[in-house]
């Protein structure tokens, strides 16, 4: 049985939600987890900062390293990289977590928010890349993988939030574009997208939404586990949804991720295609 113990995970967006997760599931194996994330001060409209989950990480059984890092700033980001191969000799694994979101028509988004998200999904997660891949080619195991979804060019995705869906698709073009580019020297690339809406504190920018109709973080970060500790070597350019690699590792019970268990309409996630929206394990 494969573990991530004594692996080394830089996380973007670690401070809550989805990243928290993954921080926390690697940290159950023992890995070592480097928090990078802007929320250092605790704030009351959002839960959890580096500090909290680098604690919440060691309790688990982790090594942790909080990283205060806006990845829309180059020197931040190489500085941070330092700072983890410093602190634990390398890196394993990137997850490219962090994602900014504005589910606004073209005329109720103002360029400042429209940058934002340029720079965070797109570029950031370029960047990151960019400055992780020299210790990950120097690993024997290398990961990338992106919280991303399946590349899907349907106007009806683009039309209501342009903005960001380019965003969005630019973090799965980047995946693409790695993977065709390392993954041939033994760094798995790959993207994970959740098949349901994941109870974040991002559903708060999607109207309507309530979180007993999502999946907890848990179902992403569990997936995303069994991702990981598969071997890297020809394993890339995968654009997985969550509870397809969950069944395919013999997880029969999603109850268990569900908000509210007896709730039979869970909501699809954005950028699915009729039939990947249609297609959920129970």
């Amino acid at each position: 049985m494969r573990t991530l113990s004594g692996k080394t995970l830089f996380i973007t967006g670690a401070s809550r939600g989805i990243g928290r997760a993954i921080a926390l599931r690697a940290a159950r194996d023992g890995a070592n987890v480097a928090i990078a994330a802007k929320s250092d001060v605790a704030n009351p409209k959002l839960p959890g900062t580096i500090h909290s989950v680098a604690a919440e990480v060691e309790a688990a059984g982790g090594q942790a390293l909080a990283l205060k890092c806006d990845i829309r700033e180059e020197d931040e980001v190489r500085a941070a990289v330092a700072a983890v191969v410093d602190a634990f000799g390398g890196i394993d694994i990137l997850i490219n977590n962090a994602s900014a979101i504005w589910l606004k028509g073209t005329l109720e988004t103002p360029m400042k928010r429209f940058d934002l998200m340029q720079q965070v999904n797109a570029r950031g997660s370029f960047l990151c890349a960019q400055a992780c891949l020299p210790y990950l080619l120097q690993a024997p195991d290398p990961h990338i993988l992106s919280l991303a979804p399946p590349i899907n060019l349907e106007p009806k995705w683009w039309g209501p939030h342009t903005g960001y869906t380019l965003a969005k698709m630019g973090m799965s073009f980047v995946t693409l574009g790695l993977a065709a580019e390392f993954g041939p020297q033994g760094v798995a690339v790959n993207a994970l997208w959740p098949r349901t809406v994941i109870a974040t504190d991002a559903i708060n920018m999607i109207p309507g939404v309530q979180a007993a109709q999502c999946r907890k973080p848990e179902i992403v970060a569990d997936a995303t586990h069994v991702i990981l500790v598969r071997p890297s070597d020809d394993y890339y350019g995968h654009f997985l949804i969550d509870d397809d690699v969950l069944f395919a590792a013999g997880v029969t019970d999603f109850a268990q991720y569900a908000v509210d268990p007896a709730a039979e309409h869970l909501l699809p996630d954005l950028f699915l295609t009729d039939s990947q929206r249609e297609k959920r394990h129970h």
